[in-house]
């Protein structure tokens, strides 16, 4: 009988304090010929400045210096990069990228990038997999092309069950995904999963597919120890497991490898964009400059009717002077694009009535690319209203005006807003617009320092 190890991350989206403590942790346990170290993607994140500066070739170095096998590729990776920076992302990584399903616009697969790979730990031929979140069409417009996760599946399950004794797949596609592959693929072994944050302290089983899941932002390392008969070739018993790593004592080394990190790159932010006359400050709950300034450069932008942006999304005003790469960063970190939405008149009423709620202010939004606090007062542009307030403290839109014209429950209207809003639950109008265009690779940050330098 002999047991080999498969030790995974995920979502780590670039919390710089988990390294030095995955640092301690594979010290006192180190990686060996019976053990593979592997992640699941978005290990990058650019909130934050060392992954904006580097466009997360810092991130690469951490995981060559942590001794990671393979990696696979999340949305934070494969969108939020452009087209160059996600093909030199991996440049200097002594790791191996897997991802079966992206493709070069011409079909053939970047030369960065392996489908899958085989490795031999004490003896047992192991094959790990990498498939990644289908997001088409933001691929496309970034100039790759992405094919669908299960059409790979289904031309290299064969293969691999001819070829390995385990299948692995690294499998960036959230936990739903995740449990349907097991259903529809019972020769995969272990699905090691990432993109929904879930946390599987023991795995979960689907038939005879173990599935698992650590969580984010480093909170855990996953483990999965198999154990193999040599002589019968198959699985005796899988087991998976969660190392919570706040019990682990950075790694003193790593401290101070992230310290000089982060000096560097604010180094490299310290540019300056601009030099604005006037400060543009900003209020989460009551009417301000700066949000409504930047609901104009999305109306300029994206070529709309209207600009609509919450205020939530700026977490801090400028002052007067010159204006830094840093200081926008800060103020605006999302990995956040432009978008435009086509709507009806009446889909538009439905969208202001919801945006002007109280409740709608207040709300509180983790992910969907947002990386502030609370979504805030709803800024627009273009446009006014009229309303009467209601009992609940909300106010009823009675009449919409887009410049001079009362716009009627049939017209069109285009809005330059943030792709946040096609995402989640917050606006169902929005959500089921079938005209949207996405503009990528510019984050909002990028629209900021195009229209407040007069570029």
């Amino acid at each position: 009988m002999q047991q080999i190890s498969i030790l995974h991350t995920n979502d780590i989206h670039s919390h710089f304090e988990a390294y030095p403590k995955l640092a301690a942790f594979l010290k006192e346990n180190p990686v060996n010929s019976s053990t593979a170290l592997v992640d699941i993607g978005d290990n990058m994140d650019r909130f934050h400045p060392i992954t904006e500066a580097t466009r997360g070739k810092a991130n690469t170095e951490l995981l060559n210096l942590l001794s990671y096998d393979f990696a696979t590729i999340g949305n934070n990776e494969g969108i939020t990069l452009n087209y160059e920076e996600l093909s030199q992302l991996y440049g200097q990584a002594e790791f191996t990228v897997l991802l079966a399903n992206l493709f070069e616009k011409n079909g053939v697969r970047p030369d960065w990038v392996k489908p899958y790979e085989i490795k031999v730990m004490a003896g047992i031929k192991v094959a790990f997999i990498g498939v990644s979140v289908f997001y088409e069409h933001f691929y496309s417009i970034l100039g790759w092309k992405l094919t669908d996760p299960y059409l790979m599946l289904e031309e290299f399950l064969p293969l691999l069950k001819r070829e390995a004794d385990v299948i692995v797949v690294l499998s960036h596609l959230g936990i739903s995904d995740d449990e349907e592959m097991a259903r529809r693929f019972p020769d995969i072994d272990v699905i090691l999963g990432g993109h929904t944050h879930h946390v599987l302290p023991e795995g979960r089983w689907i038939g005879d597919t173990l599935v698992c899941g650590a969580g984010k932002y480093g909170q855990y390392i996953g483990e999965v120890r198999v154990d193999f008969d040599i002589q019968s070739r198959r699985i005796v018993n899988l087991e998976a497991c969660l190392h919570k790593l706040e019990l682990y004592t950075p790694n003193a080394e790593m401290v101070e490898r992230i310290k000089t990190m982060q000096d560097e790159a604010n180094l490299s932010l310290d540019q300056r964009v601009c030099t604005i006359a006037e400060p543009l400050p900003v209020q989460w709950f009551s009417p301000s400059m700066f949000p409504e300034l930047l609901a104009d450069f999305l109306k300029d932008w994206c070529e709309a009717d209207v600009g609509m942006v919450n205020a939530g999304v700026l977490l801090d005003g400028l002052e007067a002077g010159d204006i830094t790469l840093e200081m926008l960063h800060r103020i605006c970190p999302h990995p956040i694009n432009p978008c435009r939405v086509s709507l009806s008149g009446e889909e538009f009423r439905e969208v202001v009535q919801q945006a002007l709620h109280p409740e709608m202010e207040q709300l509180r939004v983790k992910g969907l690319g947002f990386r502030g606090e609370v979504m805030g007062r709803m800024a627009f542009s273009g446009v006014r209203f009229d309303t009467e307030p209601i009992a609940d403290g909300s106010f009823q839109v009675t009449a919409i005006y887009v410049g001079d014209k009362l716009l009627s429950s049939s017209d069109k209207v285009s809005i330059g807003t943030i792709d946040m809003f096609t995402f989640g639950r917050m606006y169902p109008a929005i959500i089921r617009a079938k005209e949207k265009k996405f503009y990528l690779p510019e984050l909002l940050r990028d629209v900021l320092a195009h229209a407040l330098s007069g570029k």
